[in-house]
């Protein structure tokens, strides 16, 4: 809930609203029911979002601290390394 909070109260994402949902939605004739009805898909869609975010992370820190993930991690980034090296050996 404290993340849709903080989301929903951003200002880029109050903006984004503001020039965004007048395309799908007739602002006009909206009700109150149709309001509270947008509010809470609007919030159901940031709630799941952010679910997937967290759930995402937890499954990336649980890899990057075991043996198989620190190997891999070590490769990547020696590899990245060897890449630069390369390029600016190349370049220059």
């Amino acid at each position: 809930m404290q993340g849709f909070v903080i989301s929903a109260s951003k200002p880029k994402v109050i903006l984004f609203y503001i020039a965004f949902l007048p395309t799908f939605m007739d602002l006009t004739i909206l009700s109150g029911g149709d309001i509270a009805i947008a509010s809470f898909l609007t919030l159901v869609g940031l709630m799941a979002g952010l679910m997937m975010i967290a759930v995402g992370a937890s499954s990336a820190r649980r890899y990057m601290n075991s043996p198989e993930g620190q190997k891999a991690l070590i490769r990547t980034a020696g590899s990245v390394m060897i890449g630069a090296g390369a390029y600016l050996f190349s370049s220059g």
